[in-house]
């Protein structure tokens, strides 16, 4: 493995998984008011389309990280929707 994709990884480690307490904290607690429907509307968007970059460049750091943050970016954009 390259140093290049050793960087990549581990930035998207670091990202996704400063990700992760926010995504438990609301699936534990379904409490969404502190969340905004817009930024994550957008959110989830912009992840999608940075999923659909790393697929097209093979990318594999990139579709790694982005794959599990569009998941748990749009669990809790449902349940924002879902519990508002």
């Amino acid at each position: 493995m390259s140093l290049t994709d050793l960087t990549g990884y581990l930035a998207a480690c670091l990202t996704t998984c400063s990700f992760v307490p926010q995504a438990w904290l609301t699936f534990k607690t379904r409490d969404v008011r502190g969340i905004s429907l817009g930024m994550y509307s957008v959110f989830t968007c912009g992840v999608a389309l940075w999923l659909l970059y790393g697929l097209a460049l093979e990318a594999w750091p990139i579709v790694a990280a982005n794959a599990v943050t569009l998941s748990l970016a749009a669990s809790i954009l449902t349940m924002k929707l879902r519990y508002r």
